[in-house]
């Protein structure tokens, strides 16, 4: 464990703000950030908290460097971003093992969060060359009209812990080809993660010759987090975590007229069709709900089938989850590691208690698993889709049945929750895939057919509905949420014509 800290550059204490490139802050009195590992309960080390003057420097800096960023060619900076996926790849192995061992993510998914962030960065370096603007013909002889782009600011980035690095990518990369600075938050549950990219974010920007560009503050919600929020300084707060803060961040930034991107919670349902390949279903099934021991935003949350296959489904799934090995995240073999802390664990168990409570049947699963850790036994109720503890999400691995008759009825089950995240169908019948996928189907920002609502690729842009916020992040188009657009007319004639035909004769 001492061995994979110091790869990443991490000591017994770390401080825990830095403008990317130049200095890290020197701030120890105010407050401390211990990080624990999820598998045993032990201390991995200490992050000293910034102070709110370390949040201002690194706002300063992170202006001036904004000040001469923008004016670099957008290929230039997508150079740059080529550069952070370079370095990504060669720490790629001990980065994500930390992702793991602070999280709780097995080797794999830890390992595959950093290609996350490799892949945003070729997507990035591409886009680099694609902001693209439109021309127009102008009503008025003799005029040319377009539309171009813009770089937004300084923008703020506050992550959550289950993703504790990627989210991060997929906004900061993005912005910086736009031609923003970054200045990011990460949670407080993972703060060496966070420290480890800025590690790396620093070698690359000094063998560049750049400041500035990628800047980190950790640091108290209640302080930093608000300081982020109220700012004028920056134009965007792109935030995920939940829906209780996602209102909180929409209403201060709103109030002061800055855009917001925010990833909040979902409530994903996977639609099994009596014309469903059980075959596929149920492994899709199975990892959308044990993966990340159900702390992802995409994990799969209810499961709606038909009444026909339902009680086989079941089964199917039951005998998966006996096979789930549950245990260290770094070990080979393990397909699912602990919660995140002990109130995780605590969320889970009054989940469980509202099921029983609310007349659901626990299947499989349903206690804490006793030991050093936060680990508990991933579970499968069935249920009513109307009851509250439904209703809302629960981070923690724990699958909902709910059955139906009529396609349209699983439409409306589906449809029924204030989420709109991730979604998807299982069937072999055309109408039924054609018809999820239409404007009378899922909701969600997401939705798939024959695979499930978890591990979304970069290339498409990612974000939902409803109460999980809106705004899209990563691939397609999303570069035009950290641009500004500005449209252009240029009248190339001796003369004045007015739009829309008015004369105003002087």
């Amino acid at each position: 464990m001492l061995d994979l800290l110091e790869k990443c550059g991490i000591s017994d204490s770390n401080y825990g703000s830095c403008v990317g490139g130049k200095d890290w802050s020197s701030t120890e009195n105010s407050g401390i950030n211990k990080s624990v590992n999820p598998s045993n309960e032990e201390l991995l080390a200490f992050v000293f908290e910034a102070h709110e003057s370390d949040y201002e420097n690194v706002v300063k800096e992170a202006q001036s460097a904004f000040a001469e960023w923008r004016k670099v060619p957008a290929p230039v900076r997508g150079n740059l971003v080529r550069e952070m996926g370079n370095a990504l790849r060669e720490k790629k192995e001990v980065l994500g093992s930390l992702v793991s061992l602070e999280m709780g993510k097995i080797k794999e998914e830890g390992a595959g969060e950093v290609q996350e962030m490799i892949d945003i960065a070729d997507f990035a370096v591409g886009q680099s060359r694609m902001l693209y603007g439109k021309t127009m013909h102008s009503e008025r002889p003799n005029h040319r009209m377009y539309e171009q782009w813009h770089p937004l600011g300084p923008i703020g980035v506050i992550t959550a812990f289950n993703f504790p690095v990627a989210v991060w990518a997929w906004n900061a990369f993005i912005a910086a080809i736009a031609g923003d600075v970054v200045i990011w938050k990460p949670s407080s549950s993972t703060p060496l993660t966070a420290v480890a990219v800025q590690h790396i974010c620093n070698d690359v920007l000094k063998r560049h010759g750049y400041q500035g560009i990628f800047n980190l503050v950790i640091g108290k919600g209640s302080t930093i987090g608000e300081r982020m929020l109220n700012d004028k300084r920056l134009p965007l707060i792109s935030f995920t975590g939940s829906t209780a803060m996602g209102r909180r961040v929409a209403e201060v930034v709103s109030q002061r007229f800055g855009k917001i991107i925010l990833e909040l919670g979902g409530n994903n349902a996977i639609v099994v069709d009596a014309a469903a390949d059980l075959d596929l279903a149920t492994p899709a099934i199975v990892f959308g709900a044990v993966g990340t021991a159900g702390q992802r935003c995409t994990s799969t949350r209810r499961v709606i089938a038909h009444a026909g296959v339902a009680d086989t489904l079941i089964k199917r799934l039951i005998n998966a989850y006996k096979q789930v090995h549950i245990g260290d995240p770094l070990q080979k073999g393990t397909l699912m590691g602990p919660l995140v802390n002990q109130g995780a664990v605590d969320t889970y168990m009054e989940a469980i208690n509202a099921i029983v409570a609310a007349g659901g049947e626990i299947v499989y699963g349903g206690k804490p698993i006793t030991g050093a850790g936060f680990y508990v036994e991933p579970t499968i109720a069935r249920v009513n889709n109307d009851w509250d503890i439904v209703q809302n999400e629960t981070f923690a691995p724990i699958l909902y049945i709910i059955e139906f008759e009529e396609l349209g009825e699983a439409l409306e089950l589906h449809n029924a929750v204030p989420q709109g995240l991730s979604s998807s169908m299982f069937t072999t019948n055309l109408q039924h895939a054609e018809m999820f996928l239409s404007t009378a189907g899922s909701d969600c920002g997401i939705a798939n057919i024959n695979i499930g609502t978890s591990g979304a690729e970069i290339g498409g842009a990612f974000g939902g509905e409803k109460e999980t916020g809106g705004g899209r992040e990563s691939g397609s188009d999303s570069w035009k949420q950290y641009m500004r657009r500005q449209t252009n007319t240029i009248n190339w004639s001796d003369d004045l014509p007015l739009a829309q035909g008015i004369t105003f004769d002087i």
